[in-house]
């Protein structure tokens, strides 16, 4: 599992998506191990144990920032918050673990 960080909603100049954030990945500094990423699930933990699912669907910019949609958009006290992100490693041990 890799520990990533909400930094904004993905935005325009008049337009904000509401289900759409930029993550920053801890080990990540560049386009091409961003890409890396896409396709992976995300996971927002509440607070309150609540936990909102989203997916990585790009790389965003050259620095190693990843976009993410989420099935709900997340609270606007999520942005610095933490988000971890299911490899394919982290999805045998979730399923191990559960059976």
């Amino acid at each position: 599992m890799t520990i990533g960080k909400v930094i904004q909603f993905r935005r325009g100049r008049r337009v904000i998506h509401e289900k759409h954030f930029l993550i920053e990945i801890n080990e990540v500094s560049n386009r091409e191990e961003a890409e890396k990423f896409a396709g992976k699930e995300v996971i927002w933990k509440s607070p309150a144990g609540k936990s909102i699912k989203g997916k990585i669907s790009a790389a965003h910019g050259n620095k190693g920032l990843v976009r993410a949609i989420f099935e709900k958009g997340l609270p606007g006290q999520s942005i610095t918050t933490n988000v971890d992100i299911l490899t394919n490693e982290s999805k045998k041990n979730n399923k191990k673990e559960i059976n």
